[in-house]
């Protein structure tokens, strides 16, 4: 797999777009559309309180939080920030953190907050193993785990980061990126989280159009036509 320039890199925070749904993903990342509703509003709150890239936590451990971590692939393509990365020192790691991360003697926990409740489908867990994954080729490490915390539950869930979902990081990534080069937008693929999108009322009528941009200049022809 070949590494991707700086100019190609992708957002990583569209891996859970579009692990949710591809059609969402290439409305905010190849249209450029984007609209608010709670829900957003709420997340966007949510995360001013917790990437602060200046915070570097230990509560009297040994284990070191650094929040709002720029990280970035060139493999997968893929670059954001991670909310939340906990360092967690081997035996016989140097006890001063710049020297810690520079021995790579230690493993990392990536979490990831989010304002609602455990999903049914793997979109979380995938964003959460992408970051993962592009900490493992920056720092040369291993990781096991990974983390979502929920604020509506006020629960951290832990799981395995798995061959499978780290084959669908890598599928999803692919995938994006040849979207986005091709510059398609993909038919609706699961319909059952529309109500609670953002981009519900722009997203319709789903079917008809290949490209949000063709169903906005269809709909401004039609306005545009005088009355019978």
């Amino acid at each position: 797999m070949s590494p991707y320039p700086d100019s190609s890199m992708l957002q990583l925070s569209g891996i859970q777009h579009y692990t949710l749904c591809p059609r969402q993903w290439a409305l905010i990342h190849i249209d450029q559309y984007w609209e608010d509703n709670h829900l957003t509003t709420e997340g966007e709150l949510l995360h001013k309180n917790v990437d602060n890239p200046f915070l570097r936590e230990t509560n009297g451990t040994d284990i070191l939080t650094l929040r709002g971590l720029r990280i970035s692939s060139p493999i997968l393509g893929l670059t954001g920030i991670a909310d939340a990365v906990e360092i967690h020192p081997f035996p016989g790691a140097p006890s001063k953190k710049a020297d810690l991360l520079e021995s790579h003697l230690f493993t990392a926990l990536p979490i990831e907050y989010k304002r609602g409740n455990r999903k049914v489908n793997d979109c979380d867990r995938v964003q959460v193993t992408a970051q993962a994954m592009i900490l493992e080729e920056m720092w040369n490490i291993n990781i096991h785990q990974g983390a979502v915390f929920y604020w509506q539950e006020r629960h951290r869930e832990y799981f395995d980061l798995t061959e499978s979902l780290r084959d669908k990081v890598i599928i999803a990534a692919k995938e994006m990126h040849t979207l986005f080069e091709r510059k398609t937008l993909p038919l609706p693929e699961n319909e059952t989280n529309c109500r609670s999108c953002s981009l519900y009322d722009r997203c319709l009528p789903k079917l008809a159009y290949r490209s949000a941009d063709s169903y906005i200049k269809q709909s401004l022809q039609i306005l545009s036509q005088p009355e019978s």
